[in-house]
Order: C-alpha cells, then sequence, then structure tokens
C-alpha cells in the first residue's frame, strides 16, 4: 500500500466533473491523508512481523520466548590460569592490555583462577604477563597461561530464535536426556553437551561436554559441572540438580590429532608459504564444523573430499591430489567421544 496506490484510491472516488488535477484543492486535501495511511500500513506490517517469533526483533523476540519460559544467555566471565612466583591474595586485581583480571581461587601453590572482568569471548583471547594492579610485595612473575572456563558473548538473537522454536519439538522433564542437555548447555563456558544414559549400570548417567569454543573441556569445568549435577561426596542423593536416584559422571572427549599431507598445485607467481596460512584456517574451520555437530552425532567423519573441496577454494591453489589423513588415503573414522583437533599441514 504506497503513497500513490492510496492517493489514487481516493481520487477515484471523487466524482468525474470535478478538479482532481495535481495543485488542485481535492488533490491538495486527499495528499497530506494518503501519506499518512501510507505510514499507518507500514507501522501495521511491521507490528504483524513482531507479533511472529520468526519475523520479530530481539526485543520483542525475548517477549515471545518469555511466554515459554526461555531466556536470552547472559555474557559470562573467563576464568583463566595465571602462575605467580608466590601466593596472592584472594581479589587481588592484574591487567593484561586492556583487560582486567581478578584472582577468585587457588588452584596449587602459586597458581590461581583468574576472572576476566569483562564478560564475553574477549576474555579468551589474550594469555601472557601481567601487571599488578595493586602493588603485592614480593611478586616478581605473574603471567596468564591457559583457559580454563571460556567466557561467552550475549546469546545470539538467531540462536535464541532456534531455542524457541526447538521448545515446541522436544520435551525436557525430570532428567529425561534433553532436560540433561538444556540444562548443562546452560552452564557457563559449556559448548556442547552429549548424554549417554545407563552407561554403567541401572541409574548412572554419562555426561561429556565440550567447553564453548567446542574444544576439550578443562578440568576446572568438567569439577564446576559435575558439583552443579551431582557432586562426587554424595552421588545420586539429589543435592545437584540431577533427580534423586542418578549417579552422574561428567567428562569431556578426547582429542584426536588430524594431520593432513597433500599435493597442491598453485598458480604463477604463488608459492606454498603464500598459501599454507590460509589452508591451515580453512581446516581449523572444518574441523571446528564437525565439533560443533559432535553431539548431534554418534560417528564423525573427516573427509578426504570435504578437506580437498576446501583448500581448492583458496585464491592460487589450482589443483590437489594424493591427500592423506595420519598418513593414509582413506576418510578418518571418529570415535562417539572423539573430536578431532588440527596437526600439521604439509605439501608434499
Amino acid at each position: 500500500m504506497t503513497y500513490e496506490v492510496i492517493l489514487q484510491r481516493m481520487l477515484d472516488r471523487v466524482p468525474q466533473n470535478l478538479d482532481k488535477r495535481e495543485t488542485s484543492i481535492i488533490y491538495n486535501a486527499l495528499a497530506p491523508a494518503a501519506v499518512e495511511l501510507q505510514n499507518m500500513y507500514i507501522e501495521f506490517d511491521w507490528i504483524l512481523n513482531q507479533s511472529f517469533a520468526d519475523t520479530a526483533q530481539r526485543e520483542y523476540l525475548i517477549k515471545r520466548c518469555a511466554e515459554r519460559g526461555i531466556y536470552p544467555e547472559e555474557a559470562t566471565k573467563a576464568i583463566l590460569e595465571g602462575h605467580f612466583n608466590i601466593d596472592i591474595p584472594i581479589g587481588s586485581r592484574f591487567s593484561l592490555d586492556n583487560l582486567n583480571y581478578r584472582a577468585i581461587a587457588k588452584i596449587s601453590d602459586g597458581v590461581f583462577q583468574m576472572e576476566c572482568e569483562t564478560p564475553g569471548e574477549i576474555g579468551n583471547q589474550k594469555l601472557g604477563t601481567l601487571i599488578p594492579i595493586d602493588y603485592i610485595d614480593g611478586l616478581t612473575t605473574a603471567e596468564l597461561t591457559a583457559v580454563l572456563i571460556p567466557g561467552e558473548d550475549e546469546e545470539d538473537t538467531e540462536v535464541l530464535r532456534q531455542r524457541y522454536f526447538n521448545s515446541f519439538e522436544t520435551n525436557p522433564y525430570g532428567g529425561n536426556k534433553q532436560d540433561y542437555i538444556q540444562k548443562v548447555n546452560a552452564i557457563p563456558g559449556v559448548g556442547s553437551t552429549k548424554v549417554t544414559p545407563v552407561w554403567n549400570g541401572g541409574g548412572t548417567v554419562l555426561i561429556t561436554i565440550l567447553d564453548s569454543n567446542f574444544n576439550k573441556a578443562s578440568s576446572v569445568l568438567i569439577d564446576t559441572v559435575q558439583n552443579i549435577l551431582d557432586p562426587v561426596g554424595n552421588p545420586g542423593k539429589g543435592d545437584g540438580i540431577a533427580p534423586i536416584g542418578h549417579v552422574v559422571t561428567v567428562n569431556t572427549a578426547d582429542e584426536v590429532i588430524v594431520n593432513i599431507s597433500t599435493t597442491v598445485t598453485l598458480d604463477t607467481g604463488y608459492n606454498w608459504s603464500m598459501v599454507e596460512a590460509d589452508v591451515i584456517a580453512v581446516m581449523d574451520e572444518y574441523l571446528l564444523e564437525i565439533r560443533k555437530e559432535w553431539a548431534n552425532n554418534s560417528l564423525n567423519i573427516v573427509r578426504i573430499a570435504q578437506i580437498d573441496t576446501r583448500i581448492l577454494t583458496i585464491d592460487g591453489i589450482i589443483d590437489i591430489t594424493g591427500t592423506k589423513i595420519n598418513g593414509v588415503a582413506e576418510n578418518l573414522n571418529l570415535g562417539e567421544y572423539e573430536i578431532p583437533v588440527l596437526g600439521t599441514v604439509v605439501n608434499v
């Protein structure tokens, strides 16, 4: 319903013996009303879109999701491992570039859990030497060495939208598979969950997780999830969120190193060193895609055809032959609890 269409409909209702030409009194009287009606139709269309979950903007999607008890997951803070030459006070603050970190728990002598004060994935991205914000007597070395629990950004709108639609297809309840998957994935730092019921006899449940970067989970994250679900000291008693009688064991997937060797034909003006970084990047991306789907599949496969196809998309590479995975010219079949991690990429 455009301005022109609305105005013409209005003019068509005016008798032909009256002056309806542009600049006439009748035309000038109807034109502003046509503009307002056009704007009203635009608003109606916008309101209609906000009424349905598949077209609603984030603000109104959140309202729709709330009707089903679904809320966007907030950004979480990364927990990292810090190494110091002495034991530092809990609550000590340090900086690294433009981020600040706070000691929240002792792991062992001189080793502490450090929480990034800025929520989100940005807290996962920097390791290195820490600078104390407050003076600590005797401190000579301070360094972040590893990410223990990855921080997560606020839930993306499209992920929230998919969770809303998924809620109509599944029925999480009382410790069934979907209930475990939903509750474990909601724990900060967890990116993927696989549930194996009755894995070690009646009442036992195996929960296998990946972190929010879809990598092998750290021991700290595993312990955190274990204590939330079913604390080790009192299994099956319902002290966690697992139902009474469920003895839950939490672990993570095993990494399988994927070493790739191949022979690429390069275009004129290119050499291997010019394309190597791009090859590594597309292989990392491919293996990440497999890890993201790991929880949905009992068998994951690293395929030579996919490797060749993706490498051929790189500028400067015009052909590829003889691709092998771990020295074998066959697809790599992964076990149910295995994930692929890129090792070396060699042009032979």
